[in-house]
């Protein structure tokens, strides 16, 4: 094993952990460890844009009502009222950055997406927010001493001693490094990978939920997993998400019939929120016996629907879809975690010295279901809060040093076939935990799982068995939060609870202890 210090160690490269980084290079040495290349996050894939109070017909009121409202009663009010607030300054810090959002003339091009009473959605390069975003957070990083990347790197576990987090040990080119630091930032995105069928990007596997659960943190709503409601259906195509934002410019859901329903579901049709659009799709999907929709914008100009989504419109083009020319097959996949590590207003985990920031982390910003584009606003401002409380506390914290914590072994061969069992798992997931859920289905699924649980508790040493193991981890925490509540509020719909239920305005945490998980409510 080999040793590391730095000051500060922030595990992940999306919108939160190198906001983050930035933030904390004004007080030492920081590590940004990744497990792909440093681009490689949810924030890169982010097509829809970033939300947020600036144009003349908005309010940060207005933007803190909408959100409330779609997070169905369980939001944390004064961490909304922080986003929307400290949000606009954070998008000004990134224009002054170089962040190049799109324009007419020299005014902000702002648009509409679902549940949102404003045009309040700011866009680069038409459907390429998240790439943008990343473009300027990485080129203000490199331009910084203090941040040194560490590339190709896997967290394995949190060092803890004493109640305090110390570091992580990582895993690099087989190599398993001890990076002791005064603090640890968690900015590891989300676990979309857990469901067979999902918009992530590869990475998102759930480590961060993972590592901080084992560290003994407390994790909180993680039965609120948000199912996009347009990903790509097609033979041999990835499921590449079709932005909400399509539905904002007029973009309209039709069944195999080619027959538009959405106003059958709710009287803003398209623009309902992700979790009612979700379950109107999969109730309109089983009606016709289909696999799918349509999203149709071939009402729309042609040379609009090019300038407005070019990704989107080239990426389709691959799969022969002209987009201007016919509608696109559609269906729903798991796309965004609103529960995490719980945290306080500025990022602090339940374990001294861990802070966690972006869609790893709860904040009870998004409650029961995000309000669309919420996802990256929330990354830079609480990356930046999480960072500067992280940065105080450090000062004064303890002196760093190495600290005589165990040497670990961690496997190095073993007799079940990886892949196989993470298929099963993930399509355990999606088939019995996914948009519409029971008592019977959740039951199916614990005991489907259970019979790989012992994978929970072994030491790995490679990409693919960690992997394996914080997703049989994550979909455990999912799953008993999901039985726990015995109610349907956003994005939890269960059959056989229809109603919000007693339970309705509670908050399920869970955390580890003598190897059980105990749920309480918060």
């Amino acid at each position: 094993m080999h040793d590391m210090i730095a000051d500060f160690l922030v595990i992940g490269s999306g919108v939160a952990g190198l906001r983050a980084a930035v933030e904390l290079s004004r007080h030492g040495k920081v590590i940004v460890a990744t497990k792909d290349i440093p681009t490689e996050s949810n924030t890169e894939y982010a097509q829809g844009g970033v939300a947020v109070a600036l144009s003349d017909e908005d309010m940060v009121g207005i933007h803190l009502e909408d959100t409330l409202n779609a997070g169905a009663g369980l939001c944390r009010e004064d961490a909304v009222r922080v986003l929307v607030q400290e949000g606009p300054d954070r998008i000004r810090e990134l224009i002054d950055w170089g962040a190049a959002f799109d324009k007419e003339g020299a005014k902000l091009v702002f648009s509409m997406e679902g549940a949102h009473s404003r045009k309040r959605i700011l866009h680069a390069h038409g459907d390429s927010t998240g790439k943008e975003l990343i473009r300027v957070l990485i080129s203000k990083a490199m331009s910084l001493p203090n941040i040194e990347r560490f590339p190709f790197s896997m967290a394995l576990d949190l060092i803890v001693e004493d109640g305090f987090c110390r570091g992580a040990y990582v895993l690099q080119e087989g190599n398993v490094y001890a990076i002791y630091a005064k603090a640890v930032v968690l900015a590891t995105g989300g676990a979309g990978q857990v469901f067979s069928r999902t918009t992530n990007p590869a990475v998102a596997t759930g480590d961060g939920l993972a590592i901080a659960f084992r560290a003994g943190a407390v994790l909180e709503d993680m039965e609120f997993v948000q199912f996009h409601p347009t990903a790509l259906f097609a033979s041999a195509a990835p499921q590449f998400l079709l932005s909400e934002a399509m539905r904002g410019e007029g973009a309209i859901l039709r069944d195999v019939r080619k027959e538009p329903f959405m106003k059958e579901y709710h009287p803003m049709a398209e623009l309902a929120p992700r979790d009612i659009v979700s379950r109107a799709i999969m109730a309109r999907m089983v009606q016709t016996q289909s696999s799918y929709v349509y999203l149709d914008l071939t009402h729309l100009d042609g040379d609009f629907v090019k300038r407005r989504f070019p990704r989107i419109y080239t990426t389709c083009l691959q799969y022969d879809i002209d987009i201007t020319k016919y509608p696109i097959p559609v269906s729903p996949a798991a796309h965004y975690l609103m529960g995490g590590v719980k945290t306080d207003l500025n990022g602090a985990t339940t374990v001294t010295g861990l802070y966690a920031a972006g869609e790893v982390a709860c904040t009870g910003v998004h409650g029961a279901n995000r309000l669309a584009s919420n996802s990256l606003l929330e990354g830079l401002v609480y990356g930046f809060r999480a960072a500067r409380k992280a940065g105080e506390q450090a000062a004064e914290a303890f002196t760093l040093k190495r600290i005589g914590v165990p040497s670990r072994v961690w496997a190095t061969s073993y007799t079940m076939n990886i892949e196989e069992i993470r298929t099963a798992v993930r399509r355990t997931m999606w088939e019995h935990v996914g948009i519409t859920r029971s008592e019977d289905s959740l039951k199916a699924a614990f005991h489907e799982m259970e019979k790989h649980r012992d994978i929970m508790d072994r030491d790995f040493n490679s990409r693919r068995g960690l992997e394996l193991k914080n997703i049989m981890t994550v979909a455990h925490l999912i799953a008993q939060s999901a039985i726990s509540r015995k109610g349907s509020v956003g994005a939890h719909y269960r059959s056989d609870f229809m109603e919000r239920g007693a339970d309705g305005s509670r908050h399920y945490q869970l955390r580890k202890d003598d190897h059980a998980v105990v749920t309480t409510i918060g």
